[in-house]
């Protein structure tokens, strides 16, 4: 890997693209009528789209607000893709650039021989850097996300401002890797005839309840068309890396917030855990009622928490660990 945080060259500036609802969201619009206001304008607000190139893969990457030296980056996680962020990144612009993007081997970014949270990590920061986010960013990572977000502080939190860290259960493996070795699901990509037979296959895993139309437009933009019919946007290699440990709490240079989603993927006593490997400092945040995959089921509830945080940050200084008491 290169050395420097978010080092690459950039491949194309960013380009306005022209908001559309999906097909399957307009379906979904007659089966069950119109989804929400606020919903429907998050979709038709202005976002930009390009690619930068990091360690020889093209990373695709999405933009909304006005352009800003500070900034948000939303990482998504596992099997999962920059558009599961698109009805949460224009929420979360009104006063600071958003940006969410495709890990290496997700979406429509490029694939790699090997993938690694420490790859991941570099991604992050030089997506940050092409889309002229100039000061340290705020990262906010879900699952595998999470794990990704806590390496990038490891590595270059001096660079950051801070990271959110949303239900990831970092004593153990993210959902979607232990699916992916009990062979439950991601393994060889299958190929379906149709774009609606892919679609209909489509689920979170963990599986959960969730809005109907957020499911909707999420399936709709993570299948491609491949030779013989429509097919999943990522790499099945991506969970072979190796598994995330506690050591990712240690020696972290920037603040940490932890979301906890209430009927999620991390025990009380993990939370617990993370809280006391931080010094007992980060904030702990529940999102009532919600699943794993909160921005599926209880997004306003997670954009309302992630305002509040970082209206917090910007108006208080971080805190720091106690001086132990002299030695007498």
């Amino acid at each position: 890997m290169t050395s420097g945080p978010g080092s690459g060259s950039l491949l194309r500036m960013t380009v306005p693209v022209t908001p559309e609802v999906s097909p399957e969201v307009s379906k979904v619009t007659r089966d069950l009528g119109e989804p929400p206001a606020w919903f429907r304008a998050a979709l038709a607000a202005p976002v930009s789209t390009g690619t930068v190139t990091v360690d020889g893969a093209a990373i695709a990457y999405r933009v909304w607000g006005a352009e800003s030296a500070s900034g948000l980056v939303l990482v998504h996680g596992g099997a999962a893709h920059a558009r599961w962020w698109d009805h949460i990144g224009p929420l979360l612009a009104h006063d600071r650039r958003v940006v969410a993007l495709d890990l290496s081997g997700h979406g429509d970014s490029g694939r790699r021989d090997r993938y690694s949270l420490d790859g991941w990590a570099h991604e992050v920061l030089a997506v940050a850097r092409a889309t002229g986010v100039t000061d340290p960013p705020i990262i906010v990572g879900h699952s595998m996300g999470g794990f990704v977000a806590l390496r990038a502080a490891g590595l270059f939190g001096a660079d950051l401002e801070g990271i959110v860290v949303i239900d990831s259960p970092v004593q153990d493996i993210t959902p979607e890797e232990q699916a992916a070795r009990e062979e439950r699901a991601f393994g060889p990509l299958r190929v379906y005839p149709t774009r609606e037979a892919a679609i209909a296959r489509f689920h979170p895993m963990p599986d959960q309840p969730t809005l109907p139309y957020v499911l909707q437009h999420v399936a709709s933009t993570s299948i491609r068309a491949v030779d013989g019919g429509w097919s999943w946007k990522f790499d099945p290699a991506v969970f072979a890396r190796s598994r995330g440990a506690l050591t990712l709490l240690r020696h972290l240079d920037c603040r940490v917030a932890l979301f906890f989603a209430e009927h999620g993927m991390v025990p009380p006593k993990t939370t617990e855990l993370m809280y006391d490997k931080l010094g007992q400092l980060a904030p702990v945040i529940e999102i009532p009622a919600a699943g794993h995959h909160v921005m599926l089921d209880q997004p306003i509830a997670l954009v309302t928490g992630i305002r509040t945080l970082l209206s917090d940050w910007d108006h208080s200084l971080p805190a720091r660990p106690a001086a132990a008491e002299p030695t007498r």
